[in-house]
């Protein structure tokens, strides 16, 4: 459970820590203490949560951290209810994390990714310990391949888990693994981070990430992977923000 407080927002038991001060307390850590694992919840994450997935909300209840990954639930924080909630986005908190605290001794394990991925953490970072299991597509329906997940990550001890398995798969992994004896690390559901820090996938310029437009680069770079998740899984954060804007106003002071 989180050692920070947290502050709630549309459902979401929040960290509300920006970006620089969350690095610094990942960086922190100690390697040899319990698995402990963050997430980075963005309009979609907070929308499944909130209709009680609790795929979503488990491991959002059970987390170290629970970032925002989202300007726009920023700017909904700011622009309805008068406070800022910190944006500290998984693929920000990945490249800080390798500018200031991944050493070439540092011991990476992956859950997802592919051989390119781990490659590039190599040649790139200089990254010499990099262990790696890729499960199979829809590998969460068979509870022998999410075992071997589990037990790759407590046979392959690292400082760093980038649980990059797809969400929620990476969450409830490391919902378990925190659960688990002996495992050891921070764990990272952060989605498709590394493939933006290994140039496997080009990020939005800064000036689109910044006005909160992100996720219209990723519509137009693919929009049939990503209509659904924009216009469907992630647009009704706007009425619920919405409703919950209007609760607060009628609720008794």
């Amino acid at each position: 459970m989180s050692a920070f407080p947290r502050r709630r927002f549309l459902g979401v038991d929040f960290t509300p820590l920006p970006l620089d001060e969350a690095v610094g307390r990942i960086i922190a850590r100690d390697p040899a203490a319990p698995f402990a694992f963050v997430v980075t919840p963005n309009a979609q994450h907070v929308v499944a949560a909130r209709s009680g997935d609790d795929r979503f909300a488990g491991p959002q209840g059970a987390a170290w951290m629970v970032l925002n990954d989202s300007r726009i639930l920023r700017l909904l924080s700011h622009g309805l209810f008068g406070f800022d909630m910190p944006v500290a986005p998984g693929s920000d908190v990945v490249a800080r994390l390798f500018e200031r605290g991944v050493p070439a001794d540092a011991t990476l394990t992956l859950i997802g990714g592919d051989a390119k991925v781990e490659a590039t953490l190599r040649q790139r970072f200089g990254i010499r310990s990099v262990a790696r299991f890729t499960p199979s597509f829809g590998f969460w329906r068979d509870p022998a391949e999410v075992e071997q997940c589990l037990a790759f990550v407590r046979a392959h001890p690292a400082r760093y888990v980038f649980l990059i398995a797809g969400a929620p798969q990476s969450e409830e992994l490391a919902r378990r693994l925190s659960a688990t004896p002996g495992v050891t690390g921070v764990g990272l559901c952060v989605g498709s981070a590394l493939n933006f820090l290994t140039g496997r996938v080009r990020r939005a310029p800064v000036w689109m990430r910044e006005a909160g437009l992100e996720w219209a680069w990723r519509l137009a770079l693919n929009p049939r992977g990503h209509f659904r998740r924009v216009f469907i899984e992630s647009a009704p954060i706007l009425w619920i923000a919405l409703i919950e804007r209007l609760r607060t106003v009628r609720r008794p002071a």
